[in-house]
């Protein structure tokens, strides 16, 4: 029995150590597993985890701010005006795995109620209830108004039906306000409402916001988000702090910039043009104070623009788009060239190629090359170079470049027009697609095999034509003139800085003038003003061009537009361009018409010419601006005939303008 017993015994000992041996095993890979999961898979399981419970959503950023020039009144300063800014906006989205699917029905019914959609967009909204997602978006920019109002109701809703109460939620985004409505439109432009798919990044749809795109963006942050019925889509935590973009800090003056608009537009109407632009600068900075065209474009209305092809055109900045022949604005850069001509045949020992005041016939005349007689619009006999601008004569200039090229040859014309004046190339102002200006380079052949310079090019050149120019480079030529002969860059952007966290300021760019390179000697800039000045002095091609109460020097241009490779002539492009005051210019102003009816109107003559269509508006816009400025009139007595201001003994250069029309008179019996 005591054998048997013992037998037993170690039999059940046997089983219970073997059942022991297992359980430690068993507990040993517990432990085991324990220690891979909780030590060495620590951070696999904790984000996975976190995943189940926690969201991340983006936060969003402000753009940056376009600013106003508010310094331009000297003396005068004035808190930064913003011309477009971010305004907080709310995108809607559901979690369709949280919402029961007896209550979407309803929920999306309740939807349709604050939203308003229409039948497309609501059918597209219904699906997103159906989707296995825990995030889908239903409705975007919506106003903080309507978040609370929808929110107000969905609270009580969730409680009642007990659905998580983050089954619905917001996520803060901001989208681009124009305090000035349609103002600086083509220059600022706008950013497409849907983003980027791929980098979830704002799309410009051109202008300043398409050029500094890089500098406004800015770059998102991150919020994570506890996945639970308790916790709103809006708490959380900021892991990532979101970088708002660099604001941008514009040369142009809102004021100015108005003043432009509601002038060109009204100069448009009353030619019945097809459109027109006008473009002022300082002469001496650069600091483009005002660019406005006519018909406008609206930024926020954006989508109706680019689905019109009608309505595309007027997206795009004509200014610089848009290459012309300048006409007989050149004219005033031919006068300065022979002028030039002068001192480089000084320097080689030879006597000069003209004398301003000479009296030169400028009867009709047959010039090397040409086959046509050169002729002016009314026929003369005699002028010297004041005449020659004040009227605006083509003969005039084409002796003084025959005379150019005979003694020094084509090349040093051309090379002047180049080096000194910019000719040929871009002016590099900060907006997309600048035509690139052509001029013609003797020896060069044109891609249909004919030489780009021939006999009779120069001639041409030296009333504007077989020339392109945009219109910012015509601005800076005449911007050399005001400022005295230095050269100067156009350029729309004073600063760029961001706000730092900390309040400060990181400056990313600021505009320098720098050294200042002179181009023109003071006296060639004197004399080329001199006869200018007398443009909209009576008897000029442009006194409807004169500002009440101020002195300006100015000339008109009118071209032919080139419609499929041959000029047109009914087609045309009427301009003035001039500064004022003719003593420390405050700025230079170009008005461009775009295609005004050609027609004769009693009592002002051809619409299409530059001195009855386009200097109209240089008076009006130089008047109202020069009084913004604060600048104080520096012909007190030079006002329209029955203003009672008006004073012809004291108005300035009134007997300069008579001693000039007694010499034409005598000249031209």
């Amino acid at each position: 029995m005591l054998k048997t017993y013992n037998k037993s015994t170690f039999s059940i000992e046997k089983r219970l150590l073997g059942v022991a041996l297992f359980l430690l095993f068993l507990f040993t890979l517990l432990v085991i597993q324990f220690f891979r999961i909780q030590i060495v898979q620590h951070e696999k399981w904790d984000a996975h985890a976190h995943g189940q419970h926690t969201t991340v959503v983006k936060e969003s950023f402000k753009r940056g701010v376009f600013y106003s020039n508010t310094s331009v009144k000297t003396g005068h300063p004035s808190p930064p005006q913003p011309l477009v800014i971010d305004v907080p906006k709310f995108h809607l989205f559901i979690d369709p795995k949280s919402i029961p699917e007896k209550y979407r029905e309803e929920i999306a019914a309740h939807f349709q109620s604050f939203l308003k959609l229409n039948a497309e967009e609501q059918k597209k909204m219904r699906d997103q209830f159906e989707k296995p997602s825990h995030s889908r978006k239903v409705a975007m920019w919506l106003s903080g108004e309507l978040k609370e109002g929808i929110e107000s109701w969905w609270r009580p809703y969730a409680k009642k039906g007990k659905i998580p109460r983050n089954a619905i939620f917001f996520v803060k985004d901001y989208q681009r306000s124009y305090p000035y409505g349609k103002l600086l439109g083509q220059v600022i432009h706008t950013v497409r409402e849907l983003r980027d798919e791929a980098t979830d990044r704002l799309i410009p749809t051109g202008g300043l916001e398409y050029v500094f795109n890089e500098y406004l963006q800015g770059k998102p942050g991150k919020r994570l988000i506890y996945r639970s019925p308790r916790h709103a889509m809006d708490m959380g935590q900021v892991v990532d702090p979101p970088e708002d973009g660099a604001d941008v800090y514009l040369t142009i003056n809102h004021y100015l910039q108005t003043i432009a608009e509601e002038e060109i537009e009204r100069q448009v109407k009353m030619t019945e043009s097809k459109r027109g632009w006008a473009l002022m600068m300082d002469p001496v900075t650069g600091e483009v104070l005002a660019l406005a065209q006519y018909p406008f474009f609206s930024p926020k209305d954006y989508r109706d623009y680019f689905n019109s092809t009608k309505l595309l055109e007027e997206t795009q900045i004509k200014a610089v788009t848009d290459p012309y022949e300048p006409g007989s604005t050149m004219k005033a850069v031919t006068c300065a060239i022979g002028l030039m001509a002068n001192e480089e045949m000084k320097k080689r020992g030879k006597p000069p190629l003209f004398d301003p005041e000479e009296k030169m016939n400028v009867l009709p005349a047959h010039l090397p090359g040409r086959k046509k007689v050169l002729k002016d619009v009314n026929t003369h006999h005699f002028m010297n170079m004041k005449m020659a601008l004040q009227k605006s004569s083509n003969v005039y200039v084409g002796k003084i470049v025959q005379r150019v090229i005979q003694e020094l040859g084509d090349q040093w014309y051309r090379d002047t027009l180049h080096n000194v004046f910019g000719f040929g190339t871009k002016t590099g102002i900060e907006l997309p697609g600048e035509s690139c200006p052509s001029l013609p380079t003797p020896g060069k052949l044109h891609p249909n095999g004919k030489l780009e310079w021939s006999a009779p090019t120069p001639y041409s050149m030296a009333m504007g034509h077989n020339i392109c120019v945009n219109s910012f480079q015509m601005l800076r030529v005449f911007a050399i003139f005001a400022n005295g002969g230095y050269d100067v860059k156009p350029t729309l952007v004073r600063k760029i800085s961001r706000k730092m966290p900390d309040g400060s300021e990181k400056i990313l760019y600021q505009h320098s003038l720098g050294a200042r390179k002179r181009l023109l000697d003071p006296e060639i800039v004197k004399k080329v003003v001199c006869g200018m000045r007398y443009t909209s002095m009576p008897g000029g091609s442009a006194a409807k061009g004169n500002i009440p109460g101020y002195t300006e020097a100015g000339k008109t241009g009118t071209t032919e537009k080139i419609i499929d490779g041959i000029y047109s002539k009914k087609d045309h492009i009427s301009t003035y361009l001039g500064f004022a005051p003719i003593e420390n210019p405050r700025f230079v102003l170009l008005i461009v018409i775009d295609e005004p009816p050609h027609k004769y109107i009693p009592g002002i003559g051809s619409n299409q010419f530059g001195g009855n269509c386009a200097a109209p508006a240089f008076a009006r816009i130089g008047k109202r601006a020069l009084e913004y400025l604060g600048v104080e009139p520096d012909d007190p007595y030079g006002y329209p005939v029955g203003d009672p201001k008006r004073d012809v003994k004291k108005m300035k250069w009134m007997a300069e303008v008579e001693s000039l029309k007694a010499l034409y008179d005598q000249w031209n019996r």
